[in-house]
């Protein structure tokens, strides 16, 4: 979530940096040896303001200070020998651009245009920007490396809390699951062959790849393209399309090639690089109720195993489910995606899932459930009610985890701000008067120098 955050922050940054190109620009803080800039404050307000909706002017006191605060974790680094590594700067910078050029179909022309510099041009400009941010994350890691919580004071953290003001939490429920996808009948497998080989047949006598590839693909991103997928990096693709792919020469037409997504005719377009532009055409197997009905069958064969024998859950999952679900190495458990843990409020839960847990007792399978998976594809899986909790007042005994979690965060943050309290004292600070005259919140930081604008 976090490089997330910050390649947003970076594309939005390039965005207003192309667009007020001539914003004068001066310097209104120093923190040791590091230098903030009018622009550092104006873009990080242009970012929040797009992002949040109206902010008012004040706001940019608290931008500046938390950038401050940034170049002072930076400068301590500095003094302590704390050094990130070039070649990791490097690397997190050429997967930065790669996403942004991902996200331009790594058409390169398109970015220069958009943000008005090249590549390495962009590369350049925020390469500085990247380390001092990995400097200042791996010094406030450092900061708090040590920082450690005892049950008891998590009990001396829950105790202060007032009773009015402990959070109500709604029931949580922890699911497993065993995902089966249905098999493709050797019917609808040789029809789907037979129908890409006539297809291919038909290109290789003259017709055009684009045309048949928007009658027939059912790729239905990219057939209304021709096929295209555009320039892409290695590693984009499914390993099996990836393979054929490379293996092409510019203008070769590939055999059938089989993928999970179905079966695939490839043309090479380019090769540039590491980069090649293809296009294809793909025909997915019908799945025939038949073959629907004998998934069902299937699960249902398997909550038996499970009701009627001795094997665990996880021993289940290992045995019959996908291997290509997150849960599978999880031991069948599902993580919440909103919080990276096994616990979801009901109203969290897939309504399918809701309903089918809403009557089990802890331990119990649900029938199949028929689900589409992000691919698209139709699948069925079966769900374990693993443990739930009611609608409750926090107290240590059922939500000991958060309360702890909420304890070190708390902890963590009075620790750098008193780390960083600390540190003012004794590091030179500079601000412009435009500021310090209009931001309270920079008391802290004043000694006895001001920047003349």
């Amino acid at each position: 979530m976090k490089s997330i955050i910050t390649l947003l922050l970076t594309l939005a940054s390039l965005q207003l940096i192309a667009q007020d190109r001539q914003l004068v620009d001066y310097v209104v803080s120093k923190v040791g040896d590091e230098i903030i800039l009018l622009s550092d404050v104006e873009l990080k307000f242009k970012y929040e303001e797009e992002r949040r909706g109206y902010l008012p002017e004040e706001v940019k006191c608290n931008f500046l200070e938390q950038i401050m605060g940034e170049k002072l974790l930076v400068n301590q680094a500095k003094l302590d020998s704390v050094i990130v590594d070039d070649g990791m700067v490097e690397q997190q910078l050429s997967g930065r651009i790669d996403q942004i050029l991902g996200m331009m179909n790594n058409d390169i022309s398109q970015f220069e245009s958009y943000y008005g510099k090249t590549v390495a041009e962009v590369r350049n400009e925020m390469r500085e920007d990247l380390k001092s941010q990995l400097t200042a994350e791996r010094m406030q890691s450092e900061v708090m490396a040590n920082i450690q919580i005892t049950p008891k004071e998590v009990k001396e953290y829950f105790d202060v809390i007032p009773k009015d003001s402990l959070p109500y939490f709604s029931s949580e429920v922890e699911v497993g699951e065993i995902v089966v996808n249905p098999k493709i009948s050797p019917e609808e497998r040789a029809k789907s062959i037979k129908k890409l080989e006539d297809i291919r047949a038909r290109i290789l006598a003259g017709e055009d790849f684009g045309e048949l590839a928007r009658l027939y693909s059912d790729d239905a991103g990219s057939a209304r393209l021709g096929g295209d997928l555009g320039l892409q990096k290695r590693g984009t693709f499914v390993p099996a399309f990836e393979a054929a792919a490379y293996n092409l020469t510019e203008g070769e037409l590939s055999e059938i090639i089989e993928s999970e997504f179905g079966f695939h005719l490839i043309e090479l377009l380019e090769r540039r690089g590491n980069l090649i532009h293809t296009r294809h055409i793909l025909i997915k197997p019908e799945i025939t109720e038949a073959d629907l009905e004998q998934t069902v069958a299937y699960l249902d064969s398997i909550r038996q195993i499970y009701q009627n024998d001795s094997v665990s859950f996880e021993e289940m999952v290992k045995r019959y489910s996908d291997e290509k679900v997150q849960s599978y190495n999880n031991g069948g458990r599902m993580l919440n995606p909103a919080t990276g843990n096994t616990f979801f409020e009901t109203a969290q839960l897939d309504v399918d899932i809701f309903f089918a847990i809403d009557t089990l007792e802890i331990g119990e399978m649900s029938a199949p459930i028929e689900f589409t998976k992000q691919t698209g594809e139709i699948a069925y899986r079966l769900i374990l009610l693993q443990s739930r909790t009611k609608p409750h007042q926090a107290n240590l005994s059922q939500d000991y985890t958060k309360i702890k979690n909420a304890a070190i965060e708390a902890r963590k943050n009075s620790y750098l701000n008193d780390w960083l309290e600390e540190k003012v004292q004794s590091t030179y600070v500079e601000i412009a008067p435009t500021f310090l005259s209009g931001c309270p919140n920079l008391a802290r930081w004043v000694k006895t120098k001001t920047i003349s604008p």
